[in-house]
């Protein structure tokens, strides 16, 4: 893959970080280095390795790194659940369904590759 920038799937995933830090903000200030930190990680995660994945030179190996930003997204969910459920957000259907939406991305993007 020569640029990663050019990728649908990684261009969501920038969005969905920002999102992620707009929303945690509102997180409580005894979160900042729990949850806030935790969750605003794995979301930066998931375009960092769709980037360096993307600059590997095997596709055996970009697909090494398709499936962690994958699994980041998984976490990036779990979290959501996790401050929702806590009371620190109110649920935003739209960024799940984003990262819904990214998870299929990079599970086409890895068969294609295969």
């Amino acid at each position: 893959m020569s640029d990663f920038k050019e990728l649908e799937v990684w261009k969501k995933a920038i969005e969905v970080v920002a999102e992620v830090y707009r929303l945690s903000v509102a997180f409580p200030e005894t979160e900042k280095f729990g949850l806030t930190n935790q969750i605003r990680r794995a979301a930066v995660s998931i375009p960092s390795n769709i980037a360096e994945g993307s600059a590997r030179h095997h596709s055996k190996d970009f697909i090494h790194f398709l499936r962690i930003a994958d699994g980041s997204a998984a976490e990036v969910e779990t979290q959501l659940i996790i401050a929702v459920k806590l009371e620190f957000i109110h649920a935003d259907e739209d960024l799940m369904k984003e990262l819904v939406i990214i998870r299929k991305m990079l599970a086409g993007l890895i068969k294609s590759l295969r």
